[in-house]
């Protein structure tokens, strides 16, 4: 089974399972932390879609494969702040690791698909070694 079929799902029910948790961050969090996280998450999968559908794939999992470290770095910064449990952070790092690893393949296979055709030397003759 193809890897974007696995992966926009597992994106979407990491959102499910974190939205209600930074629904509950206190005040001074929600609305800088929690809605960076949201929009991370959002931003995410609408590039895994954008990269279903497009002919540049490889484009949009690299944008996708940043977005991913940006939000490493929230989910960790909210853990340190004390507005995630260790086993809630525990949990995200391990969806966003597989994530990641998905997006990461993904993109490498793409970027073989994608790469220019090698130069064609059919013109030039090879000189044998001696």
């Amino acid at each position: 089974m193809s890897e974007e079929i696995l992966l926009l799902p597992k994106i979407y029910d990491l959102m499910v399972w974190l939205t209600p948790k930074l629904g509950l961050l206190p005040r001074k969090y929600k609305y800088s932390l929690g809605d960076r996280i949201i929009n991370a998450l959002l931003t995410i999968l609408e590039r895994i879609i954008e990269a279903r559908y497009s002919k540049k794939k490889a484009h949009f999992l690299r944008q996708c494969n940043l977005e991913i470290e940006k939000l490493r770095f929230l989910i960790r910064l909210a853990k340190d702040l004390q507005c995630l449990s260790i086993r809630a952070y525990e949990y995200c790092a391990e969806q966003l690791d597989e994530i990641g690893r998905m997006v990461g393949g993904w993109e490498k296979q793409q970027r073989g698909r994608e790469a220019p055709p090698a130069a064609d030397n059919s013109g030039v003759s090879e000189i044998p070694e001696v």
